[in-house]
Parts: C-alpha cells; structure tokens; sequence
C-alpha cells in the first residue's frame, strides 16, 4: 500500500467490471439479454468514496443494459462502455480533464486492465486477479472479484487515509 500522503491525492477511481464488480461470469436469458451478477456489499464502498470525495469511473470492454442500470443506481459520476484501448481512452480523459497520474486510482482483474493500471497513482485488484495484475497492484482485496472486492479495496484506501469511519458515520449514522 502506498503512504498517505500520496493516497490522499486520489481524486478518481476508475473501476472495471467484468472479474472487478462481478464474478467474471456472462449469463444470457432465454432472449439473448446480457445479465451480470454485482455484489451489493460494494455499495457502501462506492458510497463512502463519494463521501470522501472521490469521483467514480466504471472503464469497461463490454457493453451492457444491466452496468448502466446498476452504475446509475450508485450514482457513479462517468459510465464508459464498449471501450477496447482503455488505456488510450484513460489517458485522454486525463489530459482533457487535467488529471495528474498521482490522482487517479484503478480498480481492476485482467491483462486488458494492465496498460491503463501505469497510468494511475493507485492500483487494487480482487484476489482472483490474474498473476501479473496481482503483481503490479497496490492492494490486493480479500475477496474475489464479484464478492465485494471493490468495497473492500475502497475500505482500505480510505483507512489508510483516515477517511473511512468518518464516511461511514455520516452515510449511515453509525460509529465504528
């Protein structure tokens, strides 16, 4: 894990979603439509980074109805889909929104998730990430992708930047 110091500039927090919010698996119904399983523990980490002041990105190759559904449910600030060079699109969103390297964060499970993870000051991963991105990340979750791996890579960075507790606390009303 990285120190506070350089923990505390993360401003975004983009985030895959195939292996990272769900399972990896691709479900199907009987009419073709595209389902995916997320993990509603996750909620709460979205929720807390919002509350530290943390803009959400979800970065994903696929397209599907169900990811714009769930990301508009929590209230992520960019939804990008469809996007095969996430690197190339990362580093332009970068450029065109003045985003240092240092204050962005990356969230993700596969070798498609490697270029854009070296443009990021912060990398977490699921702990059934392949090798090489468990390797590269800055955290390594608990759970598996799909298992509330997000919330738990969310939880720590925002530990570590003494953030946690105070996020919870104000979302939920509660002390921990």
């Amino acid at each position: 894990m990285r120190n506070k110091e350089q923990l505390d500039k993360i401003k975004y927090l983009v985030i895959d979603v195939d292996g990272t919010m769900t399972d990896a698996g691709i479900y199907y119904d009987e009419h073709g439509n595209e389902l995916k399983k997320f993990c509603t523990k996750d909620a709460a980490g979205y929720f807390a980074a919002h509350q530290a002041g943390i803009r959400l990105m979800v970065l994903t190759g696929r397209e599907c109805q169900a990811t714009t559904r769930r990301m508009q449910e929590m209230k992520f600030d960019y939804v990008v889909q469809n996007i095969k060079d996430k690197a190339s699109y990362l580093a332009d969103f970068m450029e065109k929104n003045g985003i240092l390297q240092e204050e962005i964060g990356y969230i993700g499970d596969d070798l498609n998730d490697l270029p854009p993870m070296k443009l990021c000051g912060f990398v977490g991963c699921p702990a059934d990430a392949c090798e090489e991105v468990k390797a590269y990340a800055d955290y390594v979750a608990q759970v598996k992708g799909g298992s509330g791996a997000v919330r738990d890579v969310i939880c720590a960075l925002l530990k570590e930047r003494g953030q946690w507790e105070d996020a919870v606390s104000a979302l939920y009303g509660i002390g921990i």
